[in-house]
């Protein structure tokens, strides 16, 4: 959960303005959350209050805080601001990103899948924006079993795609131009990518690099990265201190709270 708003913030800053320079400046006065990091607080924030009515924490912490680093998408900016939103089957990447809590905090195969329904279906309940969020649960939840067993080489590796796979039939076998400088905002066109992503990778730092040096939708692609990555790999306490610097108070709460319980 916390891999997906350090993704957040690291790309932040290059999701207009985009590089494909892996050794980019990690973080720097013009890095901070964006719409990824409020939306993936909001779920936390509902399972840390045993709630599954993710469409109510969403909303109203977007309420909150209106005004994001670049801003909410057309749609969705329409159904925060609305008194009664309604979902308007989207398929757009918000639900991959934000689902992230989810994997992290269930240990049980369907009630993750479900969970992630719930949570997308809220406002993208397009099959492709439920498939979206669903799979990037379940390879969160996947990841973390697969790391109290097995070593993360490429035989481990291997074994965790497969997952995904057999469950999306999202393909990725990409080769790096065709994916380099692509700004999709689909579940469809984010997910496989971010998966391609984590495959290649060798540490948490590296995936986020690898992703936001894509020169897509950085700040995105570095939250449903960071996310898979925090599960394979954890999160190196230095990265984990300076970023909770980027929250606001009640973000960082709802961050300690989520760990501890």
């Amino acid at each position: 959960m916390l891999g997906a708003i350090i993704g957040d913030i690291v790309g932040s800053r290059w999701e207009f303005n985009p590089t494909n320079n892996y050794d980019f400046e990690w973080l720097s006065q013009e890095n901070g959350f964006t719409d990824d990091t409020i939306c993936t607080v909001a779920v936390a924030d509902a399972l840390v209050h045993g709630s599954d009515n993710y469409g109510k924490y969403i909303h109203e912490w977007c309420r909150k805080y209106p005004n994001p680093m670049g801003g909410y998408g057309g749609r969705f900016s329409q159904w925060v601001r609305s008194d009664n939103p309604q979902p308007y089957n989207s398929f757009g990447n918000g639900s991959a990103m934000r689902v992230s809590p989810i994997g992290m905090w269930f240990d049980n195969r369907e009630v993750v899948l479900e969970h992630a329904r719930l949570s997308a279906a809220c406002s993208h309940n397009h099959p492709e924006g439920i498939k979206g969020a669903q799979t990037v649960a379940l390879t969160v939840l996947m990841a973390r079993k697969l790391r109290e067993e097995i070593h993360y080489d490429i035989c481990g590796m291997k074994e965790l795609m497969g997952y995904a796979t057999s469950f999306s039939h999202y393909f990725f076998d990409f080769r790096k131009e065709d994916v380099e400088n692509r700004f999709d905002e689909t579940c469809q066109g984010t997910v496989p990518v971010a998966l391609w992503v984590i495959y290649q990778s060798k540490g948490f730092e590296d995936a986020i690099r690898r992703a936001v040096s894509l020169g897509a939708d950085a700040d995105t692609l570095g939250a449903i990265v960071g996310c898979i990555a925090e599960a394979i790999w954890g999160i190196p306490e230095e990265i984990r201190n300076e970023i909770l610097l980027y929250l606001p108070e009640e973000m960082k709460n709802v961050v300690i709270r989520f760990y501890r319980q």
